[in-house]
């Protein structure tokens, strides 16, 4: 066996790899959805619809836009839709278990940075942009990438629950508070409340006045769940953003880094991809005359 063949047999088991996880996850989200569909939950089937048509970004990439996906990092998007959208919002895992949330917005992070690494990159190495950035200032430009990313997602929260009432940005509970609003003298100067034993609120639930009490705590309403996110959305892009500089340094010869890194397709690839949609169209079109 040369080593085209070998390298035809190698990209063929990873492309089937590939291809399971993504039907699995797919087949998955379809069951989910009918469950849902019956139970009436309706804004619950447009979520696995929207799932079902994120899952399809790594491959419009990989064919219409000519980057090479690694599996290892396709595989982490893939996985972190199903954990975000079916098993986090459906499945209330952002609720029932408290790091779910914190683990994802992390990953999220780690994810944006390596989308902005591959965009710079792409460009370091275009021979019709003669660029040339050092390690440093890649690493920088893709830490900076993925926090606006995150910065917008929580505008995007903030916003949804200003506008719909919604509650994205998750409630917290605190048994310290510092406030100048509680200061009777009007003056610039916070007033410490320690060890809180009790909240209540006053309101109508269901268009009756009701009294609701919070035991044991003082709820923070959405700006520690912001903080929070931010923070470890910057411990996975700074994480990400040193594989990439070591990445650039070594020039891919790191096995880990290589395998999250996308690329541009060379001509071979870019025509073996262009000859593998040919005969897909054509399998569809003598499906279609029998």
């Amino acid at each position: 066996m040369n080593k085209n063949t070998e390298r035809e047999t190698s990209v063929k088991k990873k492309s089937d790899k590939r291809r399971m996880i993504h039907v699995i996850l797919s087949v998955l989200v379809v069951i989910v959805m009918i469950r849902q569909f019956f139970m009436g939950n309706y804004s619950h089937v447009f979520t696995c619809v929207l799932t079902i048509l994120l899952f399809t970004i790594p491959t419009f990439v990989d064919r219409h836009l000519n980057i090479k996906m690694p599996i290892l990092l396709e595989v982490i998007i893939l996985f972190f839709i199903f954990a975000a959208e079916i098993m986090g919002e459906i499945q209330s895992f952002y609720t029932l278990i408290p790091m779910w949330d914190t683990i994802l917005h992390t990953i999220n992070g780690f994810i944006m940075a390596a989308i902005g690494f591959a965009l710079i990159d792409i460009l370091n190495q275009s021979p019709r942009i003669h660029i040339t950035m050092s390690p440093w200032f890649v690493a920088f430009v893709t830490f900076c990438f993925s926090m606006t990313i995150g910065v917008l997602w929580e505008f995007f929260e903030y916003s949804m629950d200003q506008i719909f009432l919604t509650d994205m940005q998750k409630d917290w509970l605190v048994h310290n508070i510092s406030s100048v609003l509680i200061n009777p003298s009007g003056l610039n100067e916070p007033i410490l409340i320690k060890d809180v034993t009790r909240t209540v609120i006053s309101g109508t639930i269901n268009g009756a006045p009701q009294d609701w009490v919070v035991d044991g705590a003082y709820l923070d309403v959405g700006i520690i769940d912001t903080m929070k996110d931010l923070i470890v959305n910057c411990i996975g892009a700074v994480v990400f953003s040193i594989f990439g500089f070591l990445y650039i340094k070594t020039r891919g010869k790191g096995r880990i880094v290589t395998s999250l890194i996308p690329k541009l397709k060379t001509r071979e690839e870019i025509e073996q991809t262009r000859l593998e949609l040919s005969e897909r169209k054509k399998k569809k079109e003598k499906k279609k005359k029998k």
